[in-house]
């Protein structure tokens, strides 16, 4: 569960009747859009379903069965935020939309390079900073993925930027391969690994380019920085980094 401090209300009004939940607010957007996939019990403050959840009444079980069918909280919390409105406080949205507004630049350096640099990625800071001088708002009621498009088309005309991912060929020596390949493969999409005869491993590994800083830090630190790698141009062509 969540707590209280972080829960809208979510509030359905039928048959005379008000019945309310509390419920994470991404959460409650998703289930209203028929996305949600996880546990209903860890995005929810209380397995319970209100007449008025600040002072914690509770509507007749009566006019549960009437309206839902049901007195079972945990089927009728999605009916309420389904067919019910999402209330939050200036509060909330101002809190939402900040923490939808880091959301969204985070996930624009992982993916954005600087093609007038040679494809180097873009500082948060710099993103940031250049959002701010477009005034472009981020909507905190929706998803930050449904927003990036916009994002991206108002920040062209400020900064050179575009989306693009980059494939790397990182080479362990025997002694760190063993443990080091383990967290290289998950940075991203493993395409292809070889174990050589001297007991040293190869992975091609594709993933966001704007995250291509972290992985060298990466291969650096699991090799203590023995490690060679390549960037992979295309099938075949390899150029050393």
């Amino acid at each position: 569960m969540i707590s209280l401090d972080e829960a809208v209300t979510a509030r359905l009004e039928s048959h005379g009747e008000r019945f309310e939940v509390l419920v994470d607010p991404d959460a409650a957007l998703s289930i209203k859009r028929g996305e949600f996939e996880g546990e209903l019990e860890e995005v929810i403050a209380a397995e319970d379903v209100f007449e008025d959840a600040s002072s914690g009444d509770r509507p007749p079980e009566s006019a549960l069965e009437e309206v839902f069918e049901s007195t079972e909280p945990l089927s009728i919390i999605p009916e309420v935020i389904e067919r019910g409105e999402i209330q939050i406080t200036a509060e909330q949205r101002r809190e939402m939309q900040e923490q939808k507004h880091k959301q969204l630049i985070n996930h624009i350096a992982r993916n954005a390079v600087n093609p007038q640099m040679d494809d180097a990625p873009h500082p948060p800071e710099r993103i940031e900073s250049a959002l701010e001088e477009t005034k472009f708002r981020v909507d905190p009621m929706e998803p930050v993925e449904s927003q990036v498009d916009e994002a991206l088309d108002v920040l062209r005309p400020v900064i050179p930027i575009r989306f693009d991912t980059m494939t790397v060929a990182a080479q362990l020596p025997a002694d760190h391969a063993g443990s080091g390949q383990a967290k290289v493969r998950e940075f991203g999409d493993l395409q292809r690994e070889e174990w050589q005869p001297d007991g040293s491993w190869i992975g091609v590994v594709e993933f966001p380019a704007g995250m291509q800083n972290d992985f060298y830090d990466l291969v650096n630190e699991v090799s203590s920085g023995e490690a060679e790698t390549r960037i992979v141009r295309d099938a075949d062509e390899l150029s050393t980094r």
